[in-house]
């Protein structure tokens, strides 16, 4: 569990660096990811293509950073994280990429310094797993996809 102790993210400034990660708001639960690249990319319709930050970082212990699509990317241009939400762990210490794919019909330009993705830091909770054979009932037990009546 997180202590009560200041939480301290370190970042690490790589070669290709423009900015630090911010948080654009006082309440804002996300910080900014930005492009850094020396060379515009285009990301055509329906391509993927790793965009890198310029940054490295260092979690706290038993926390992860969530890379999350920008709501207003992905609903205006079509631009989104490739795997919905990528997790970085707490002892990676490479360079941050964002795999952003297009879902949108027109190629797409990201130039150098352009927001493109956030990212959040999260607690991690590593339960012991057992076994068992039996599991407890619930009202719903085994019910799937579009069991509880939603369509």
């Amino acid at each position: 569990m997180i202590t009560k102790e200041k939480l301290v993210l370190r970042i690490k400034k790589l070669d290709n660096f423009v900015s630090m990660p911010e948080y654009k708001t006082q309440g804002a639960s996300a910080m900014d990811l930005v492009a850094a690249i020396d060379n515009d990319i285009i990301i055509p319709s329906g391509e993927i293509r790793m965009i890198p930050t310029g940054i490295a970082i260092e979690l706290p212990h038993n926390t992860e950073a969530q890379v999350r699509s920008r709501s207003g990317l992905a609903i205006k241009s079509g631009i989104a994280v490739v795997n919905g939400v990528g997790t970085i762990d707490e002892d990676y210490r490479g360079e941050i990429c964002v795999g952003l794919i297009n879902h949108s019909k027109v190629d797409f330009k990201i130039q150098r310094g352009d927001r493109i993705a956030q990212m959040a830091i999260m607690e991690v909770l590593k339960p012991e797993i057992i076994t068992k054979d039996e599991l407890s009932e619930t009202t719903r037990s085994t019910g799937g996809f579009g069991s509880t009546g939603i369509k």
